[in-house]
């Protein structure tokens, strides 16, 4: 099973922060030779990558390999239901991971393109955010 979750943070707790702009990093192939790019931006739950990354596996059947580029290092806080305003801020619900458009979330290689094709298109009906499929190109 794949690490899904920090193992230690500076902070317990972060604040909300903001999904505005577009990738600073990670826009391009840099592992594999398809992947699947974010065209909207979106907090991705440890749970939603860790089904895209068994979905994608399955479909593989123990063929090819898979990258997967985003980490879930953001605390999100929640408090209990039915209670009063104040008393603090709540204790950590579950991480996320920050996708903005452009991020590359999961590279896939050595498999057919339609076989990745398929693969990527399985993993990204189980995210809340609109993808594409990338190829390689070369870059100069």
């Amino acid at each position: 099973m794949a690490k899904t979750l920090p193992t230690r943070t500076k902070f317990r707790k972060q604040q909300k922060g903001n999904l505005t702009g577009l990738s600073k990093g990670a826009c391009f192939l840099d592992f594999g030779d398809f992947g699947m790019q974010a065209l909207d931006r979106g907090r991705i739950t440890h749970k939603q990558i860790e089904a895209c990354r068994v979905a994608i596996n399955r479909h593989f059947q123990r063929k090819g390999k898979v990258w997967i580029r985003i980490f879930p290092d953001k605390p999100v806080s929640k408090k209990p239901a039915e209670v009063r305003m104040g008393k603090g801020k709540g204790a950590v619900d579950h991480w996320v991971a920050v996708v903005r458009p452009g991020r590359i979330m999961f590279e896939v290689g050595g498999v057919q393109r339609e076989e990745a094709k398929i693969a990527l298109r399985l993993a990204a009906a189980k995210l809340p955010i609109k993808t594409r499929f990338v190829d390689r190109v070369e870059r100069v």
